[in-house]
Parts: structure tokens; C-alpha cells; sequence
């Protein structure tokens, strides 16, 4: 009979070129044990050698490497779920666009493609995964994250430390470069007038206290700001009586640099003295 304490194991799989390496090095650097591209099969011998109470916190990669192997996935991950181990599985993904781009950039070979193209690697990989994508916990599109934002939203979503409640991210966006699909809850913050069109406001951002006087020195932000923080105080005990760990809270203006930087600055504030960890990032605001 197995009496090793359970373990706390992370599955990292998804798209060649999504993230994966940054995204394994982000659960190393917050303790994690991390092991690159361990076969699945091995994933139960993993959990007993790691008895103990060494090693709490486990995270592996799984890519479409291991071929006909990820047929097995399912059946190895009910068996240490049902050894008592709480196993989540995070898929990052991106868009072909995106994908091929990056191999582009580095100039490697797409794994599954060494002779053809990059785009019939991406398809041939996108087959190969998705019953893996199916059971995925969360999906992150990394497509529009720069490794920065990638590793702050894993560390936010897996950071080990205790929390009296859900780990919070607040983030400021700009919608001509997308809705960030890893959002929970998004808020539309261009009623608000626009600095942009200040011209000594113009090449600022949200950060400089001019812009956020501009932005929140008026009735219609702090009422919108009071009912945002509202809103999150009913929502987050109940996000969290359901089970999740995370929550991301996402404000867009339409470049991400002004209005939505200046209120999510003031969210944060707001919010980060009821909860122990409040994380904070303006996506768009270094975008032309």
C-alpha cells in the first residue's frame, strides 16, 4: 500500500513553439520539481520515487514526441488521480500564425515535420494532441504574450504559497490587439475619455500620474472602479467554494496604454488588501 504523502503535479503539455520551456522554468523558479519531456508511462513511478515529503510539488512536460504513447495518457493520469495525487494539466496553445512565426524567428524544424513545412507540423502536432487538449484543466493562447506575461500568468495560476482565496491577476489590454482569451472577467473601459487625444497626455502612458489623474479624477471612474470592486468581492468566494485557484481580471481601452493601465493600477490597489497575492501586468502597453 502506498502511504506517500500526495503530490501536487502539474502536466505540461500543448503546441511546439507555445511556451512550454518558459512556462516549466516559471513553475522551477516558485519550487517546483521539473523534469523535460518525461514519457507519460513513466509519470506513476515518477510520483512513488518521489516519495517523501521532498518533493510536494512535480511538473513535467508531455509533447506530441512521444508518439503513439499519448494514447495511454488518460488511463495514466486516473491512476494517479486515484493514488491520491491532485494532477492538473495546463495545454498552451497559439495560433498558426503566431506558431509559425516563431519558427521563423529561431529557424528551427517544427518535431513533427523535419523535411516538410512548419505549417504541416502545426497541423500534424494540433491531431496528435487533442485528446490531450481535451482533458487539459486550463488552456493559455500565448499568441499575444511575450515570455513575461506567460510566466507571470503560470506562476499566478500554480504558485505553491498558501492564498486565503483565488490567486488574482489584474491586466490592462488594448482591444485592436485582441481580447486576451485567458480572461475571466473583462471590462470595457473606453466610455472614458481619451488621453491619447491630449496632446501632452499623448506619448504617456497610465503608469504617469498625469494620465492617471486624467482617467480617474472623474465621478463616472470611481463609480466604475467601486462597482468593478464590488462585483469581484461578491464573485471571488464563490469562484473559490467552486475550486478555482485563479482568476484573471482583464481592462481594455483601445490601445492598452492609457485608460486601461491607470484603472487596472487602481484595481490593484484596491484589491491586493484582501488577497495575499494580486498580480499585475499591462500587456499592450509597450505596443505601437
Amino acid at each position: 500500500m502506498n502511504t506517500a504523502p500526495a503530490k501536487h503535479v502539474v502536466i505540461i503539455t500543448g503546441m511546439s513553439g507555445s511556451g512550454k520551456s518558459t512556462a516549466i522554468r516559471a513553475l522551477e523558479d516558485v519550487g517546483f520539481f521539473c523534469i523535460d519531456n518525461l514519457p507519460i508511462l513513466l509519470l506513476p513511478k515518477l510520483t512513488e520515487l518521489a516519495g517523501g515529503g521532498q518533493f510536494e510539488h512535480l511538473a513535467l512536460v508531455v509533447d506530441a514526441r512521444e508518439g503513439i504513447f499519448l494514447l495511454d495518457a488518460p488511463r495514466v493520469l486516473d491512476e494517479v488521480r486515484r493514488a491520491g495525487h491532485h494532477v492538473e494539466v495546463l495545454f498552451l496553445d497559439a495560433s498558426d500564425e503566431s506558431l509559425i512565426r516563431r519558427f521563423s524567428e529561431t529557424r528551427r524544424r517544427h518535431p513533427l515535420a523535419p523535411t516538410g513545412s512548419v505549417s504541416e507540423g502545426i497541423q500534424a502536432e494540433r491531431e496528435a494532441l487533442h485528446d490531450l487538449r481535451e482533458l487539459a484543466d486550463q488552456v493559455i493562447d500565448s499568441s499575444v504574450l511575450n515570455v513575461h506575461d506567460l510566466k507571470r500568468m503560470v506562476q499566478a495560476r500554480f504558485n505553491p504559497e498558501p492564498t486565503s482565496g483565488p490567486s488574482l491577476s489584474v491586466m490592462s489590454f488594448g482591444f485592436r490587439h485582441g481580447v486576451p482569451p485567458q480572461a475571466d472577467l473583462v471590462f470595457d473601459v473606453r466610455f472614458l475619455p481619451n488621453p491619447y487625444f491630449v496632446p501632452e497626455l499623448k506619448g504617456l502612458t497610465g503608469k504617469d500620474p498625469r494620465v492617471a489623474a486624467y482617467v480617474l479624477d472623474r465621478e463616472e471612474t470611481q463609480q466604475f472602479v467601486e462597482k468593478v470592486v464590488d462585483l469581484c468581492q461578491f464573485l471571488f468566494p464563490r469562484y473559490q467554494k467552486e475550486g478555482k485557484a485563479y482568476l484573471t481580471v482583464a481592462l481594455g481601452c483601445t490601445g492598452g496604454k492609457h485608460r486601461s493601465v491607470a484603472i487596472a493600477e487602481e484595481l490593484r490597489k484596491r484589491l491586493v488588501g484582501e488577497h495575499q497575492r494580486v498580480q499585475l501586468w499591462h500587456r499592450d502597453v509597450e505596443k505601437e
